[in-house]
């Protein structure tokens, strides 16, 4: 399905959402929010649907906001705005499903939030990010407050917010930022490769370990031992566990369908 700003292409169990206002470098819209909302809510009840790939259309992946229209708009429509992309972002985070970012050419600003909102990032090995707000007298929206201390501690994360330089993705994969890095070339087949191989393991296990992984970002050891053994008693009655079980004693490779 082709929308104004949004593809949607399902690839067998694998749901393709592409920004794609390219003229633009796929800076966010109304429009572009409201349908990654509707596919990631429709991802979350579609079986079919074991893995999803976000990425952009032309020559980079996100700008993020729109400079060109940011003094247009009033306080409250910057607020409603920024309430939109939380919403997203708070779906992107609840939908237990791998959400892989596949990142070529700039991901800035909102852009590169969106990106450390992802469970996984690919990156093109020429690709740069940016947290550019300062240069427009802002602050970060999109959560990168929240993600990016988390992952490159405190000082680190200042100095990228407050130089707004240009980041590397080598520099980023040297951090545990990014994950996997390829020649611009492959960064599209590498990326399936990847989502493919995810999309034929346990579903569910990795859709629950997401949500464990995140929570342990602010819970105590004890909330996550709980909520460990909760649904590690309600993992073992899956098909997948049994599967895999099955699997080990046989001696083969386990065909796991995600349920």
């Amino acid at each position: 399905m082709t929308q104004e700003h949004l593809v949607v292409e399902k690839l067998g169990p694998v749901l393709s959402l592409t920004l794609n206002r390219p003229q633009n470098l796929n800076a966010f819209s109304p429009e572009m929010f409201l349908g990654l909302k509707e596919a990631l809510k429709n991802a979350q009840t579609d079986e079919d649907v074991q893995v999803i790939v976000l990425s952009g259309a032309g020559r980079s992946f996100c700008a993020g906001g729109d400079v060109k229209s940011m003094g247009a708009g009033g306080s409250i429509q910057v607020y409603e705005h920024i309430g939109k992309l939380n919403e997203l972002i708070l779906l992107m985070k609840e939908t237990e499903k791998p959400i892989i970012a596949s990142v070529h050419g700039f991901a800035a600003g909102a852009g590169f939030n969106l990106v450390l909102a992802c469970d996984l990032i690919v990156a093109a090995d020429d690709s740069k990010f940016a947290l550019s707000f300062s240069q427009v007298g802002l602050i970060s929206d999109g959560g990168g407050s929240y993600f990016l201390p988390r992952l490159v501690g405190p000082h680190l994360a200042k100095q990228f917010f407050f130089t707004a330089e240009p980041i590397p993705a080598e520099r980023l994969n040297q951090l545990g930022v990014v994950n996997y890095l390829h020649p611009l070339e492959k960064l599209q087949e590498e990326t399936t490769k990847l989502a493919l191989k995810l999309a034929h393991g346990p579903g569910k296990s990795f859709g629950k370990q997401k949500k464990l992984i995140d929570q342990a970002l602010t819970a105590s050891l004890d909330e996550i031992l709980e909520q460990e053994r909760l649904i590690q008693t309600l993992m073992v009655q899956t098909e997948d566990h049994q599967e895999g079980i099955a699997a080990f004693i046989e001696k083969r490779k386990p065909e796991f369908k995600g349920k």
